[in-house]
C-alpha cells in the first residue's frame, strides 16, 4: 500500500514534498472496469488582465500597454478557442479538468455555466496569470491569503469544495503543499513526476499529486520546444500508444494540458481532433478527470 508519511531525510537532496519509490516497488494499479489508461484532459482556462503582460506570441510587443498584438490572441481562446474545443469533447464524451483563474468566475461567467453544466472539475489556479500572481517568493502570510481567495471564490460559484490545485505556471512556495492539505485539498498538479498518483509529505491532512504534464501541454510544445501543430498531435497520439500497451499490466494516467489560445486555434485543434479520434477508437480506456482520479486513488491505494 502506498505509504503517507516519509522516514527521516535530513541526508537526502531530494525534492522534501515525496519519497522516491520507483514504479517496479509499487502495487500495480488496476482502474474502474479494467481500464487501461485514464485520459485526463486538463483544459487551462484563464484570465490575463489587458494592463499586465502575460504569455505572448510576440515578446517584442509585451512590453507595451496596450499590447493588442498578444492580448487578442490569448483572448481568442475565451471568445472562440474554448467552445471549439468543447464541441469535440462533448462529441466523444470527455470532460475537462479546468484549471481555473479564480478571475474567471467575474470576468467570464458565461464560460462559467457551461462548464459547470457540462460537469466538469475545476481546480484552484491562482487569481489570475499575470506572472505577478505566481506564487514563488512569498511569504507564507501572503500565500495563504492568495490559497483562501480562491478556495473561497470558486466554493461560493460552483457551490462544493475544490479538490485539486495546480500553482500558476506550476510555481509554488515549500509551504504550498502544507497549506493546500490545510485548506482541504486534496491533490496537486504542480509535480509532474509519475504516471501514477502519489503521497506527498504533509504534516496535516492528506495531500496527493495527481498526474499533469509538460510534455503533452501546447504551451511548452509550441513556445518552447518550437513542435509544429501535426507533432503536437503525433506526440498525443504516440504517448498514448505507449502508455495503452503498458496499462494491460499496471494501469497509467495520461493528462493531457491545454490552453484555449494555443490549441484552440484552428489549424492546432485539427491535430488535436485527430489525435483524440485515435483514443476513442480504443476499449478499456478511461475518460475521466482529475477529481474522480483523486477519489478513485485515495479508496483503493490510499490506507
Amino acid at each position: 500500500m502506498a505509504k503517507k508519511t516519509a522516514a527521516k531525510r535530513n541526508d537526502l537532496t531530494q525534492s522534501p514534498h515525496y519519497n522516491y519509490v520507483p514504479i517496479i516497488d509499487r502495487p500495480k494499479l488496476k482502474m474502474p472496469k479494467g481500464a487501461r489508461v485514464a485520459v485526463i484532459p486538463y483544459i487551462n482556462i484563464e484570465h490575463f488582465p489587458h494592463d499586465i503582460p502575460g504569455t505572448a506570441i510576440i515578446p517584442g510587443t509585451q512590453r507595451f500597454n496596450p499590447d493588442p498584438l498578444n492580448y487578442g490572441w490569448r483572448d481568442y481562446g475565451n471568445r472562440v478557442g474554448l467552445w471549439r474545443m468543447m464541441e469535440l469533447m462533448d462529441k466523444i464524451g470527455m470532460r475537462g479538468t479546468v484549471c481555473l483563474n479564480a478571475e474567471i468566475i467575474r470576468e467570464y461567467p458565461r464560460i462559467m455555466d457551461e462548464a459547470i453544466k457540462r460537469k466538469w472539475a475545476f481546480i484552484g489556479h491562482g487569481i489570475n496569470n499575470a506572472p505577478a500572481n505566481f506564487l514563488s517568493g512569498i511569504d507564507e502570510k501572503k500565500e495563504r491569503e492568495i490559497i483562501k481567495g480562491v478556495l473561497s471564490a470558486m466554493e461560493k460559484r460552483i457551490g462544493r469544495k475544490t479538490k485539486g490545485w495546480l500553482s500558476p505556471f506550476l510555481t509554488h512556495t515549500n509551504n504550498t503543499p502544507k497549506l493546500l492539505a490545510e485548506f482541504g485539498v486534496e491533490y496537486l498538479c504542480d509535480y509532474t513526476a509519475d504516471d501514477h498518483p502519489f503521497p506527498f509529505n504533509v504534516p496535516k491532512g492528506s495531500l496527493i499529486s495527481v498526474p499533469y504534464t509538460v510534455e503533452l501541454n501546447d504551451i511548452p510544445a509550441f513556445q518552447n520546444v518550437g513542435i509544429s501543430s501535426e507533432a503536437f498531435g503525433d506526440a498525443i497520439v504516440d504517448q498514448f500508444d505507449v502508455l495503452y500497451d503498458e496499462g494491460a499490466d499496471n494501469a497509467r494516467c495520461m493528462p493531457i494540458c491545454l490552453h484555449t489560445f494555443w490549441v484552440g486555434q484552428p489549424n492546432k485543434f485539427k491535430h488535436l481532433k485527430r489525435a483524440f479520434a485515435h483514443i476513442a477508437a480504443h476499449d478499456d480506456v478511461w475518460f475521466t478527470t482529475g477529481d474522480e482520479v483523486n477519489d478513485w486513488y485515495r479508496k483503493s491505494y490510499l490506507k
